[in-house]
């Protein structure tokens, strides 16, 4: 992240739109997965502010991994939550360590994304699985993934080869689908009229929206989706994609 852009991030984790209906995909899709059980072995890994960390919880024994010093030390500060500075380039865990291993919006931050995938896997215990977020397509590659210190957008294709050599991907689709086409629209905008929208703080997309409006209505058009994505329906587009991979 860029200097002070995780200061932002603790309370745009916890209100803006975006976030929080993330947030209830992957809750649903974790719930679907655990089968009611509540004492999972957990590893996040690039928790950021610790929002993703504290929903874990519900569902096990969480370990946290940031690998940002500063935001490291802001989320040991102000949160009680078990969490370690580290890369998920290098886990320092046995293999065979976790339940469930979580990356949500980590893997585009890292030049070897191959690698950070085969240490996730190799800490994956048996019957375990892992499951990450990206941002997809770098058609939409543009200022917000600059602030953010993103390598790359992805394709499903592309991800999927990430965890091609062994277990099985138990489901793959892109999300925040409905509103791609507007997602998309803003980004071409922007790099066609650079400054031409106005964003709020660190320059990424989180700052455009400054209406409770317009805040509201974005998370009910994107947890609409929610429904859809329980059944295991797979989007062929979208903003950003998920994987669950299973060993």
């Amino acid at each position: 992240m860029d200097k002070n852009y995780y200061l932002e991030y603790y309370d745009l984790e916890r209100n803006n739109w975006w976030f929080k209906a993330r947030q209830e995909i992957i809750r649903s899709q974790i719930i679907k997965l655990t089968e009611g059980k509540t004492n999972i072995s957990i590893l996040n890994i690039g928790v950021a502010t610790g929002a993703s960390s504290i929903m874990l919880a519900e569902f096990g024994k969480v370990k946290s991994i940031e690998f940002d010093a500063e935001c490291f030390e802001f989320v040991k500060e102000k949160l009680d939550i078990d969490i370690e500075q580290g890369s998920i380039l290098e886990l320092q865990f046995e293999p065979n360590s976790f339940d469930l291993v979580c990356a949500f919006d980590v893997i585009e931050h890292v030049e070897n994304d191959q690698l950070a995938a085969i240490e996730m896997m190799r800490v994956c215990k048996p019957g375990g699985f892992v499951f990450v977020t990206v941002p997809a397509f770098m058609s939409l590659y543009g200022k917000h993934d600059i602030v953010n210190h993103h390598f790359r957008r992805y394709k499903s294709d592309g991800l999927k080869m990430l965890f091609s050599e062994q277990g099985s991907i138990v489901y793959d689709t892109y999300f925040n689908s409905v509103l791609f086409i507007p997602i998309f629209l803003v980004r071409i905008i922007n790099k066609l009229i650079p400054g031409i929208l106005k964003s709020k703080g660190s320059g990424s997309d989180f700052g455009m929206i400054q209406s409770k409006f317009l805040d509201r209505l974005f998370y009910k058009i994107f947890m609409f989706e929610n429904g859809l994505l329980k059944k295991a329906t797979r989007f062929p587009f979208g903003v950003s994609a998920m994987l669950i991979w299973k060993k």
